[in-house]
């Protein structure tokens, strides 16, 4: 399955001894008194952090302020490590379920910080990981080499790597659509699925096609497939000033130019840009009813997923489901509504 490194990755010191963005892994690790880790998968490194929960999940007895991850040996490979997870989606050495955070587009790992701290303070183990083209261990350079079926893949390999068999999966605008497809593909690795912003994507293609304001909504994806190149020398251009305005004032200034800095490093946003023009190679896997106890969270104010297209999500879904709706709040909702997603998330992964 590949070779595991959860040392960190800054040559074997703690997280709070690497010294560089405030909003990068090591930095993330550092507050939530976690640690960063690497993880190889064929040919590609995949970054991220993880971090203990603290307390039982099952009475609500979490500890402020997460400790610190104690790693296990996965597969007795001398120098190689893999996160405190084994079994039914708990941890080695606590029995704590682990929740794995996946990120979307335009942004990484670290925006899960707020909803992982507050999972670990309620006792729940969490990983969160730079997906494929955001790692730069993990960077390919072809447009084929982004399609959903790679996606799942390479979350299948990870939690297979990690020790993981069953988990809670929590996923976010592309995190959201690799999570649908996980669920659907492997329900039997899941505990509970929690898609964040990103409605099912059959009830979501079924709008775009019926519904012209939903069209319209999609218009930037249109715009990448036509002219990548351009879209990304645009969203660049200035600072980055295009790319900053995706966000609006929903995510805090110095996170985006956290972000702007991350995507202005060669080749990172171009990679980012390849998911949504691997959508149009056909490769997507046709999606079976979700199975998976499922929890959906949307903005009211979401400018990728209009209501139309939230409120047919639980169609999809032969499990059980709930929908959560957050007023006024828009598509960012990890950074800006991080108590209510995390809050609801909590509840979920408790019923369950």
């Amino acid at each position: 399955m590949g070779d595991v490194d959860h040392m960190n990755d800054a040559g074997g010191r703690a997280a709070s001894d690497v010294v560089g963005s405030p909003f990068d892994n090591a930095s993330v690790a550092a507050r939530l008194g976690g640690e960063t880790f690497t993880t190889q998968v064929g040919d590609l490194v995949f970054d991220g952090f993880r971090v203990t929960g603290v307390g039982s999940v099952a009475d609500g007895t979490g500890a402020s302020g997460a400790g610190a991850v104690t790693a296990a040996d996965a597969d007795g490979t001398e120098g190689t490590e893999s996160t405190t997870a084994s079994g039914a989606g708990e941890s080695a050495d606590g029995g704590r379920p682990v929740a794995v955070l996946v990120h979307g587009w335009p942004q990484f790992a670290a925006c899960w910080e707020d909803t992982a701290r507050a999972l670990a303070d309620a006792g729940i183990d969490v990983i969160a990981y730079d997906q494929r083209g955001y790692s730069p261990g993990a960077r390919p350079g072809e447009v084929e080499d982004y399609t959903v079926e790679l996606l799942v893949a390479d979350l299948r390999a990870l939690v297979r790597a990690w020790g993981l068999t069953r988990f809670h999966l929590v996923g976010h605008d592309w995190g959201g659509i690799l999570g649908w497809h996980y669920a659907a593909q492997h329900p039997d690795d899941l505990l509970t699925f929690t898609s964040v912003s990103t409605a099912h994507p059959t009830g979501h293609g079924r709008r775009i096609e019926e519904d012209p304001d939903q069209y319209e909504r999609m218009h930037y994806l249109r715009q990448i497939r036509k002219d990548p190149a351009g879209v990304e020398a645009r969203m660049l251009a200035d600072g980055g000033r295009r790319l900053a305005a995706i966000y609006g004032d929903a995510v805090s200034p110095e996170r985006v130019q956290s972000y702007v800095d991350r995507f202005s490093e060669p080749e990172v946003l171009a990679a980012a840009l390849a998911y949504y023009r691997a959508l149009g190679l056909g490769h997507t896997p046709r999606l079976t009813p979700i199975t998976v106890p499922t929890l959906y969270v949307w903005g009211s104010e979401d400018l990728a997923f209009t209501r139309g297209a939230a409120e047919l999500t639980g169609d999809h879904v032969e499990a059980d489901y709930r929908f959560v709706e957050i007023p006024e709040a828009t598509h960012w909702l990890p950074e800006q509504e991080p108590e209510v997603v995390s809050g609801a998330v909590i509840d979920w992964i408790r019923e369950h």
